[in-house]
């Protein structure tokens, strides 16, 4: 194989093909790294058709980094609700804030120092650095991977260090320095659109004639990704507040997975446990000490919610109790605070009830 003619083809391939087929998406239509930064973080672990809302969103709320970063934390959280993994917001508010008040306002323009940004790895730093200002830093993403691992049938995992690392050489040999930006988008939406995870399209890919796993046979077989970290399981119990002038009560999460998301007060078990146990423990004591409430379970069964390493598996107990000024939070106020999915549906459940 002359490699320095494979690469020509292969991103040449790739880059007329994405001309061609290409969606028309508002990040294609600007090379401005905020809007490009703003995209990738979004599109983490998010697909193309929910992140367009939220694009949409941040840039009509935030038309400039210095908007962002001069918005609360909470107004942040609340337009991220529903997109997960919070982290990426909480980073993406803090990073503006940095290049406000430490750079001036001006976004990094290279890939050194666009990857010293809170929340930004290679792959983001790579896409923003070729797309916005032509540097020929490849991307990886699992796209990427895909593509890469089944055109030149790798089976080195691709969540392995060892993977990591021979992807990214690869895919920095086969980058166009002229055409970068380009080059990267094109072998990311190939990835996305014709050699997709399930029933890729080989009959009709331009590729085809020279992809090694398709000659191999061994197309569903690519990538190779190392075993799955182990799930955990963990019980909530969530204590609704109702009292009789309409008044309930909502906590900031200080720790976690939806740090500074707001819920119900909390009692966490080990496994699932009943009414008896609810009423005894302690967080329980603590909030209703004295007073005549009642308690009933609002969910027949245990709602699950899944997440990447862990799945929750929560009951939503409702309290009714008397006025009280240890409740002071109106109903009516509630969906001004940011919550997780999983608050959020119940909220639109009790309300329909």
């Amino acid at each position: 194989m002359h490699f320095n003619v494979t690469i020509m083809k292969f991103s040449k391939t790739l880059v007329q093909w994405y001309l061609q087929n290409k969606r028309d998406l508002p990040w294609r239509k600007t090379q401005n790294p905020y809007y490009i930064w703003l995209s990738e973080i979004i599109l983490q672990q998010t697909r193309v058709d929910q992140g367009m809302a939220y694009y949409f969103k941040f840039v009509e709320h935030f038309s400039t980094v210095e908007k962002l970063a001069s918005a609360s934390e909470e107004k942040v959280l609340k337009l991220w609700q529903g997109l997960g993994y919070y982290s990426r917001a909480r980073n993406l508010h803090f990073s503006a804030k940095y290049i406000v008040n430490e750079l001036n306002g001006d976004f990094p323009d290279t890939y050194n120092n666009i990857i010293k940004l809170k929340g930004v790895g290679d792959y983001t730093a790579s896409a923003i650095a070729s797309i916005c200002f032509n540097e020929a830093t490849a991307v990886v993403d699992g796209n990427v991977y895909r593509v890469l691992a089944r055109y030149f049938n790798i089976n080195t995992p691709i969540n392995s260090t060892k993977g990591i690392k021979e992807f990214k050489i690869l895919a920095q040999e086969l980058i166009d320095p002229k055409n970068s930006g380009t080059h990267n988008q094109a072998i990311m939406e190939f990835g996305a659109r014709m050699c997709k995870p399930q029933n890729p399209d080989c009959e009709i890919c331009p590729l085809n004639a020279s992809c090694l796993a398709l000659a191999n046979n061994k197309v569903k077989e690519l990538p190779v990704k190392e075993n799955k970290i182990k799930i955990r399981n963990r019980y909530f119990n969530y204590l609704v507040i109702q009292t009789e002038d309409d008044k309930t009560t909502l906590v900031k999460r200080e720790k976690g997975i939806w740090l500074n998301l707001y819920e119900f007060p909390l009692i966490e078990s080990l496994q699932p446990i009943d009414e008896k146990a609810i009423i005894e423990h302690e967080v329980f004591k603590e909030f209703f000490n004295k007073l005549n409430v009642s308690i009933q379970l609002f969910n027949s069964s245990m709602l699950p919610h899944k997440l990447s390493h862990q799945h929750i598996f929560t009951n939503f107990w409702v309290i009714k109790t008397p006025a009280s000024s240890k409740f002071n939070l109106n109903w009516s106020e509630i969906n001004n605070f940011p919550v997780s999915t999983l608050i959020d549906n119940f909220l639109k459940q009790y309300k329909t009830n």
